[in-house]
Order: structure tokens, then sequence, then C-alpha cells
């Protein structure tokens, strides 16, 4: 008997059911994921507000990006359908969003909406009104909010500024050096965008560097960026130009790590992940991963406009545990939760530290997974700032659920592939935010062993 996966949908939400076969599954075959969510979002808007035409291949379809689509569309933006296999982005010039008659809602997604703020802050004299589903809008924004304020804007919401909905006057804000007390993408993005318009120099210094995406795209569409390492901080200095450019979108690393787990856990598995994005900034999972000795090998290594980009090899593997902390919970922070899989079934126990942020993202990830494998009959215990995770595992089907969070439910749907007895994943539909198509992969993948 094959694997019985089946995606249930009800008035409100999808229920995900898996009961895999007696003799277990492998995952055999090659495969391309989404498109990386995180450049998806910025090359939409910078080439909004580049001045002539942007033309994006492999722009992810997830819903976080049709979020970003809306609100800019919103603005005056033309953008083509998202559906094309070229979306065109018609940019209006930098300063020249247009004030929305509609509040722009920026659905589940944090990263278009801690990043918009710091392009609607520095539009003088326009009036804008941001909010966002259930989830977001319990989610903290004060830390893009803070450094903006200390810049001249101009913010208004609830819980002190803090919470969304939020209401944005634009301001002419000033330039200034923030020091950061957090290693977070969001926060130096948000701040580099309000800098564009900033006379002067605008930096962003952090305890470690986070992912440089919107460096090397900024830099692309002809800002001037300068990153200093040794202090891990990046500057822009503005007011910028910017211009349309063509950009080739790699897959998401983040969306690969659920397959690179996925065969490293099931026994008699290899696949190869084909086009995946390999910045040096996000490959913390791989590092992990390697330390824990998955055989998981690198293919034709290639740059893709301004990225580097490869084909992963990964074959099952007998899994060490390890301890993981510092500087490489920032590069591998969305892929804890399937990591945190991964360890189930390594020889010993490991431990994740220094990963506070995950308390902030759409829901706590740290309780959930805890909570949530745990239904399976996981040893794992949740600590302030991470989590222990006992290997061995022999995990036991159950009613589980995502609490509406894409890397959340998608992780459990791994770890599904090795229960016995059916599980059951409620809210699975979060999997659309970044993944639109998981579970018929996941379906397609899985065959009898």
């Amino acid at each position: 008997m094959t694997a019985l996966i089946q995606l249930t949908e009800t008035v409100l939400h999808q229920t995900l059911a898996l009961q895999m076969p007696a003799g277990g599954v492998a995952l055999q075959g090659r495969l391309q994921v989404p498109g990386d969510k995180s450049i998806s979002h910025r090359s939409l808007m910078l080439g909004s507000i580049a001045q002539g035409e942007t033309r994006i291949k492999g722009l992810l379809l997830g819903e976080d990006p049709r979020s970003t689509a809306k609100c800019f569309r919103a603005m005056g933006v033309t953008l083509s359908d998202l559906e094309q296999e070229w979306v065109a982005v018609q940019g209006v010039g930098l300063g020249n969003l247009q004030e929305p008659s509609e509040v722009l809602d920026a659905g589940n997604s944090g990263t278009t909406l801690r990043l918009m703020l710091g392009l609607l802050a520095s539009h003088p004299g326009r009036f804008f009104t941001v909010t966002g589903d259930g989830s977001l809008r319990s989610r903290p924004m004060g830390r893009v909010i803070k450094p903006l304020i200390e810049m001249g804007a101009d913010i208004w919401g609830r819980q002190g500024n803090t919470l969304a909905p939020l209401a944005v006057r634009g301001q002419r804000l000033k330039s200034m050096h923030y020091r950061s007390p957090v290693a977070s993408a969001q926060v130096k993005s948000c701040i580099l965008l309000a800098g564009l318009m900033t006379e002067g120099r605008t930096t962003v210094s952090e305890p470690s560097l986070s992912r440089d995406h919107s460096e090397r795209m900024l830099r692309a569409f002809g800002a001037d960026i300068a990153v200093d390492p040794e202090t891990c901080s990046v500057a822009v200095s503005g007011p910028a130009t910017l211009t349309g450019q063509t950009i080739v979108v790699p897959g998401d690393i983040s969306s690969a790590a659920f397959w690179l787990v996925a065969a490293l856990i099931t026994p008699g598995s290899e696949l190869v992940i084909e086009n995946v994005g390999i910045n040096p900034t996000r490959t913390g999972i791989l590092d992990a991963l390697w330390q824990m000795e998955a055989d998981i090998t690198l293919e034709n290594e290639r740059e893709v406009t301004g990225e580097p980009v490869a084909d992963l090899r990964v074959r099952a593997s007998a899994l060490k545990a390890a301890t993981f902390s510092g500087d490489l919970i920032p590069r591998m922070i969305d892929e804890i939760p399937v990591l945190a899989v991964a360890a189930l079934f390594a020889q010993g126990t490991t431990v994740v530290k220094d990963a506070e942020e995950l308390r902030v993202k759409e829901c706590d990830r740290i309780t959930v997974m805890a909570q949530q494998l745990n239904r399976l009959g996981a040893q794992v215990t949740e600590q302030p700032d991470g989590l222990e995770i006992e290997g061995g595992a022999m995990l036991q089907g159950a009613e589980v659920d995502s609490y509406t969070d894409h890397r959340v439910g998608m992780s459990l749907a791994i770890a599904a592939l090795r229960t016995s007895g059916q599980t059951t994943i409620q809210r699975a539909e979060a999997a659309a935010v970044s993944y639109p198509s998981f579970v018929q992969t996941l379906a397609n993948l899985c065959q009898p062993a």
C-alpha cells in the first residue's frame, strides 16, 4: 500500500491526514522548490520604487508575496499577473508611492509589514494605514517602529505603537546609526529602505550579520551600499535613485529544508533539490545538518543575478545530536522547527540555544513545536531560548495543530513520515503562505519502501 496523504477542506480550515504504510516509505527523485520568499518580497518592493520596469522570474506564488503585491498595487504600482513566467513591475520611482484610498493589508506577512513601514514613514505628506490578519496583529512591531521614530517617523498603533493596525504619516526623516539589539534582516531592511530617501548616511549595526538579500538587491538596483563585516554593519547613502532590473529568483532554502530533513530521516531515501539559493547568510541549516553528519552534497554551483545557487543531493543518514547556538542561529532561524524534527531521529540529545526570536514568529514556535512534537510521543523540553530534543523517538500518530504557522505545519508533516498510525494536522492550509504545492509534492515523493 502507498502512503495515504489526504487533505480535507472545511468551511474555515483544512485538515491534513497522513498514514504511512507498514513497511514505511522512501523519498526518491528530483524536484524544485518555490522561489525564495525573502527575495520575492524584495524584488516586488524595489521594483515598485525603482524607475522603469523590473522583470521577475521564479517569483514565489505564496500568500505572503501576494500580500506585498496587493499593497503596492494599492499605492499606484502596476504589476502584471503574478501567475506569469515573467512578472513585470512598472516602477513609480522613489518617493512616488501614492496615498492609498484603502487600508493596506499585509495578511500574514511580517516581512511585508515591517519592510513596508520603512518606505511609508519616509514619504512626506502622505498618510497610510496598515494592518494584517489576526496572527500579524498580535506580532511585535516595536523593533522596527522604535528606530523609525528615532529617525523622525510619525507612527501610531496599539499598545504603545507596537501592534497593528498602524497609522503612518510620512515625514522627511533624518539619517542615523542604529545599533540593533537583535540580528534581524527585517529590522535592518526596514531602516535601509527608510534611508533611501533620507539625506546622508543611514547605518545599521547588528550583534551578528543577518541575511543579506536586501543589501545585495539594493546594490543591484543602484543604491550606494557599504557593508562592514567586522562591525556587522550596513550603510546606505541617500537620497538614492533605483533603476529597474531583471531578477531570477532562486529556490528557497527554507522550503528545501523540509525535503532535506525528510530524506535524511527516511531510510532508503535520496533526493536532488534543484536550483536552491545558498546565500551564506541563509545556509545555517546546511551547516547544522552537516554537524549532525548528514549526507548532503552541493552540485552544479553557480551564481544567478548576484545570488549563489546549487543543486542539493541528500541521502538518508544516521544523524548525531549536536548543540546549536550563537551566530549560527540567525542564519537558520526559520529552519529550526524542521531541524527539531531531524533531531528526533539523531543519536543523543540535541540542544538549540539563543533562539528567543522564535517566540515572535507567526506563533511562539518554541512552545508550539515542543507541545505538538510531544503529542506524537517525542521528548522535547522547552527552554526560555530554545529546545532540548531527545533522539531515538518512536513516534505515534496523533492529532496536532499548525497554529496557522506554515513552518510548524510542514515540519509536523515531515515528522509524520516516521510515525505509526495516522497523524492529523489541523489548520494545514497555513502551508500556502510559502509553499502552496507542499502537500502535492509530498504525495508525489512518497513511494513504498
